[in-house]
């Protein structure tokens, strides 16, 4: 299979369960159709920066890519802190939510929500 030029490799990537979660969203009847779901970072957390996942409208410092058919956002500078990172979907007795296995993060608070490079 041939990628077009155009088309740049997601700098993260998505388990099943996040998939299946994030499709499912997508299709909840409130869901804004003109959103995209946005992954970065933003200052804060115990550890120095916390990650963000949820629903935006695209920026035009915005970079867009596709993974496994579900379109997201990310700012080009987010890339140096999430590149080669996984995020999952976990709903078990003990832990419901995403998750994210990020390779770059030389630290993480308990939550798994924030993180230090």
């Amino acid at each position: 299979m041939v990628e077009m030029a155009s088309a740049k490799a997601a700098p993260v990537q998505f388990s099943q369960g996040a998939l299946i979660e994030i499709s499912r969203l997508m299709a909840e009847p409130d869901f804004e159709g003109s959103h995209l779901l946005r992954v970065g970072v933003k200052g804060g957390g115990c550890s120095g920066l916390s990650y963000v996942l949820g629903f935006d409208k695209k920026e035009a410092d915005d970079e867009q890519f596709e993974y496994q058919g579900i379109p997201f956002i990310m700012k080009k500078s987010h890339g140096i802190y999430l590149m080669g990172m996984e995020i999952d979907w976990q709903d078990g007795l003990n832990a419901r939510g995403f998750v994210f296995i990020n390779p770059n993060a030389s630290k993480t608070c308990g939550c798994g929500t924030s993180f230090a490079v």
